[in-house]
């Protein structure tokens, strides 16, 4: 009961082509095509592309201090 059936599409598409007009409905539907079009399109160019290289790892620019130095400092506070 709460599904569309065929029949019931059909008369749906005659309402809407009968409340937007048939020039507006048409450029509506090519408008929708061509984005559908840009989308696969750009989806295939995604996977046409080569993985980028990992970006180089930044080092830190203070030197790296043992743990060990890190805590004596904490105690001395």
């Amino acid at each position: 009961m709460g599904t569309f059936g065929p029949l019931h599409w059909i008369v749906v598409a005659i309402i809407a082509i009968l409340l937007l007009g048939g020039g507006r409905f048409s450029n509506l539907m090519g408008d929708v095509a061509k984005g559908v079009k840009n989308f696969k399109k750009g989806m295939a160019e995604e996977d046409d592309d080569v993985p980028a290289k990992p970006a180089p790892r930044i080092e830190a620019q203070q030197p790296v201090r043992p743990a060990e130095t890190i805590v004596q400092d904490e105690k001395a506070h």
